[in-house]
């Protein structure tokens, strides 16, 4: 596996609350052009305030992340603890404060524990390794069930680099940022501006998925770039940075929790992208619908349902089709609906496309099904 250069990390156990990898340090041998969203969620954790003050600059050298506790609702406490923590990983690498991002995820309104964690960030550069980013990707996992990794490699004027990302998540997400987790990294520099090409990759990609409608705490998604490699041209950093934000946000709507099936809902004929991003995450959330997925029960109904109750985005009937895959599915007979069931029993990857007959833009939203084991994961998590 190629990672970016002059990038360091490490994962380990340090006991948050089982013996499972639960802390994880990313280091870059030089100071990085960056940039970050987070979530818009009113009470946002602790370290994404940390994190907005310290990305405001444009950049970072390293990121410091605890899985298993997110330091949310945890007062002026939890904001001098992820202070603290920044603190202790700079003094260990030798670095500045301001130029560390934490992150936290886990459980809501537990202090950390504060004395585990600092004495590991103390440690943090006698555990690095070159690249091996996969042992971080599994040390951020709460409730996923698989680590979740994309990349590609880039050759442009003779060198040769990589974008690389890592990210968590399988539950409380609708991210609107711009619980889920995701941090990429590349020895390119991008040519144009990187918050505009990370905000242009986050609303095609993480803000067009969701699991269960809820906006994390804790949503955070960070690009670190070293440059060490050369300057990618804007279209060419712009489409790989895309490719791999979907790659991931595919990656986290297949591990949703209880999910076993993903659900991609693409608006065509929109009149614009606000009309389309309405309607689809309707169709998205709609626990109707997603169990209808579920159980392979072709009811065109909770599609109409969904469409129709936004309601300030009036659809006409006569002009409003609806497929799964490239069956229509609006009106069908028994027999249509034999096989509208069979592409629902005999696939993983669901494709819902409504055409609303309103204009030409056309988006997509990803998603997943909704079973006994969503209940089953989230009605005894901290039980």
């Amino acid at each position: 596996m190629t990672f970016p250069k002059g990038f360091h990390s490490f994962g380990k156990n340090i006991g948050i609350k089982d013996d499972t990898l639960d802390f994880a340090v990313i280091y870059s041998e030089t100071v990085c052009k960056a940039s970050a969203v987070f979530t818009l969620n009113n009470f946002p954790g602790a370290p994404v305030v940390v994190g907005r003050e310290n990305v405001k600059d444009g950049k970072l050298q390293a990121i410091v992340i605890n899985s298993k506790n997110s330091n949310v609702a945890t007062g002026a406490k939890g904001l001098q603890d992820s202070r603290d923590i920044c603190d202790a990983v700079a003094e260990s690498l030798g670095i500045e404060s301001k130029d560390v991002l934490p992150s936290s995820t886990g459980v809501i309104g537990v202090p950390l524990p504060i004395e585990k964690i600092l004495k590991a960030c103390r440690s943090a550069k006698e555990n690095l390794k070159p690249g091996n980013l996969e042992e971080v990707a599994h040390a951020i996992m709460t409730t996923d069930k698989k680590e979740k990794i994309a990349y590609r490699n880039i050759t442009h004027n003779n060198q040769t680099g990589v974008i690389y990302g890592i990210a968590k998540g399988a539950g409380m997400i609708e991210p609107n940022m711009a619980t889920m987790l995701s941090y990429i990294f590349s020895d390119f520099h991008t040519e144009g501006d990187l918050n505009s090409d990370l905000k242009y990759a986050v609303d095609e990609s993480f803000n067009s998925l969701s699991i269960d409608s809820d906006t994390s705490t804790s949503d955070t998604v960070v690009i670190m770039t070293s440059g060490l490699s050369g300057t990618l041209p804007t279209e060419v950093f712009r489409k790989n940075l895309l490719d791999i934000s979907i790659e991931l946000t595919k990656k986290i709507a297949k591990d949703g929790e209880g999910a076993t099936k993903l659900i991609i809902v693409q608006v065509d004929q929109a009149r614009d992208v606000e009309q389309a991003r309405k309607i689809g995450k309707s169709i998205l959330n709609s626990p109707l619908v997603k169990t209808a997925v579920y159980g392979a029960d072709p009811n065109w109904g909770r599609l109409i349902m969904a469409v129709g109750k936004v309601f300030d985005e009036p659809i006409s009937y006569d002009k409003f089709n609806i497929f799964f895959g490239d069956l229509p599915v609006k009106e069908a007979n028994n027999h249509q609906k034999k096989a509208l069931s069979e592409y629902l029993k005999t696939n993983d990857e669901i494709l819902i496309r409504v055409e609303l007959g309103q204009g030409n833009i056309s988006k997509r939203f990803y998603g997943c099904d909704l079973t006994e084991g969503y209940v089953q994961e989230n009605a005894y998590y901290t039980t």
